[in-house]
Formats: C-alpha cells, sequence, structure tokens
C-alpha cells in the first residue's frame, strides 16, 4: 500500500479534479474508485469525489496494491454440495475471500475453483469467473457459481427477480421483538467512512425478513430471510435497529466466545438453469459457530 498526502492550495476545485492535475499518472476514474472505497481523506474524513477543497485541505490518498491480471488455480480445499455441467454449490468456509480485490490479489475463493474446473469458460470478468453472488470474507455458507455465460445470465436474472430463496442463520445482541417482522431501511456508503455501509435516506431499497428461532441468554438466534442483496445487508440492518450480529467487529463489536460475526447462509433455493426444476440445499452451522452457541448457553 501506498500512501502520500497533498494540501490544497486553492478553494472551490472538485476533489477528484484536484488530484488529477497533481498527479497525471491516476486518471480520473481511478480517483473515484479510491474515494469510494474509502482511500482518499479530506482532513482524515471520508469525503465526495465532487467535494469543493478549501485552501490548507490535507488530502491522504492510499494507493492499494494492484490486482492480478490473471487469475491463477490453487489447491484450496473446497466443500462442493451439489454440481451439474452449469455450476457448483459451494459450502464455503470462514475466512476465505470470495474473489480477487485490492490488496487482496490470491488464495481466494475463485482461485479454488479454476482448480477444480481448469475448463471453466472464460467469462467477462477475469478475476471473478462465474461469481453470482458473493458472502463476506467472515461469513460463512451455500455459494453458487456459474460454469459457463448461459448459467451465469440465467442465474444472474434469479437474482435480480427475486426468485432466488436465501436464507442465513444470524446470533443477534439482544431479545428482539417481535419475534418476526421485517427491517427496510435504504443502504449506501457510509458519509464518514466510506468504507463501511449505512442507513442512508438516498441509498437503494434494502428489505430484510427475519423469524426468532429462540432466546439465548440476552441474544436471539434467527433465521433471516434477504429480499434484497446489498452489500453487509444483514449486518447493517440489524445494528441499525440496535441488535448487531454477534461477534462482529465493524457495525456491533467482538466478543470473547465467537472469533467471528455469527453468520451463515444455511439455505437457499433456485431454478436449475439446465432443465428449469427448482431445488433447495441446506448447510448446518458450522464447527465454530456450533461451539460458539454451546459456550453462550453454558451457565458461567
Amino acid at each position: 500500500m501506498r500512501t502520500f498526502k497533498l494540501v490544497a492550495e486553492t478553494a472551490g476545485e472538485r476533489l477528484d479534479k484536484y488530484i488529477t492535475q497533481k498527479e497525471s499518472g491516476l486518471s480520473r476514474s481511478f480517483i473515484q474508485e479510491l474515494v469510494s472505497s474509502g482511500h482518499i481523506l479530506v482532513n482524515n474524513q471520508s469525503a465526495k469525489p465532487s467535494l469543493r477543497l478549501k485552501t490548507g485541505d490535507t488530502i491522504t490518498i492510499e494507493i492499494p496494491p494492484e490486482t492480478p491480471s490473471e487469475l491463477k488455480a490453487e489447491n484450496i480445499p473446497l466443500e462442493i454440495i451439489f454440481q451439474d455441467r452449469d455450476l457448483l454449490l459451494i459450502n464455503k468456509p470462514p475466512g476465505l475471500t470470495v474473489h480477487p480485490a485490492p490488496g487482496h490479489p490470491d488464495h481466494t475463493l475463485v482461485n479454488g475453483v479454476l482448480a477444480l474446473e481448469p475448463e471453466m469458460e472464460d467469462f467477462d470478468d477475469p478475476l471473478r469467473p462465474g461469481i453470482v453472488h458473493r458472502l463476506d470474507k467472515d461469513t460463512s455458507g451455500l455459494l453458487l457459481v456459474a460454469k459457463n455465460r448461459q448459467a451465469l445470465a440465467n442465474l444472474s436474472a434469479q437474482f435480480k427477480e427475486r426468485t432466488i430463496r436465501k436464507y442465513y442463520l444470524a446470533l443477534v445482541k439482544g431479545e428482539l421483538r417481535p419475534a418476526e417482522g421485517f427491517i427496510e431501511a435504504p443502504l449506501g456508503r457510509d458519509p464518514q467512512n466510506r468504507q463501511k455501509i449505512a442507513v442512508v435516506s438516498d441509498g437503494r431499497h434494502a428489505r430484510t425478513g427475519y423469524k426468532v428461532l429462540r432466546y439465548i441468554q440476552g441474544y436471539s438466534l434467527l433465521e433471516v430471510k434477504l429480499e434484497t442483496g446489498r452489500t453487509h445487508q444483514i449486518r447493517v440492518h440489524f445494528a441499525a435497529i440496535g441488535h448487531p450480529v454477534a461477534g462482529d467487529a465493524v457495525y456491533g463489536q467482538k466478543e470473547s466466545w465467537v472469533k467471528r460475526q455469527f453468520l451463515h447462509a444455511h439455505r437457499l433455493s433456485f431454478a436449475l438453469p439446465s432443465n428449469g426444476q427448482v431445488v433447495e440445499f441446506t448447510s448446518p452451522l458450522p464447527p465454530d459457530l456450533e461451539e460458539a452457541l454451546k459456550i453462550l448457553e453454558t451457565p458461567s
């Protein structure tokens, strides 16, 4: 990661335009991407590309490591729940990033997929081949990967039309009431921290359904149904109503008894691209989250 600073010499210039003028090696579109991802700060605060600078403003610019120009197959153990000629259904372990990104160029799920499927069809996005949807690095559970362009288009259309059903198991802080309901609040980049998501008035529509399975020592174990698929949707929605996901260090707080956010994609139903048959698969809680529940349930 390369970091450097600029000090605005004049007032009134747009942030992105000013940096472009001062750093000819950076394109304006790349600068806008850096701002949106929180890699450019003004006076140590997140900003928008259109921010009008004041004389003396300090601009901090971070240039993350480049992502690879092409992916390499890696022997990464992956649990395949189901596969056919069109797709793989993978039970993603926690701690595994789905695809390369700045600062994380390899050792991702797609590197492992390429080792399993060396003849996989080429896709328009060479760094995200066949990726239909994503799970956060520390979220475990069911993830679909398309093997060919036709399957990718079919599954993407199912997500867009919201005919794919995605359910998660989540443990949230506090006793959530009512025991069944919806959270509906628009989500977008946090204006105070562009690397986070927040409920914002001009954000994208987001709706999360939930049902309490049981209350445990001041926490609620939920089955959560995603009705939309926004970044960090479950984590942000429950934090916004005062019930953050247990162990979520970004939107809640760390817990000594659980080493990651307690969030697992446990049930998924969709239509097979080959014949339209609707199928459903489940993934039980992984051992680390089962152990966390046992610790929580054990009287101190």
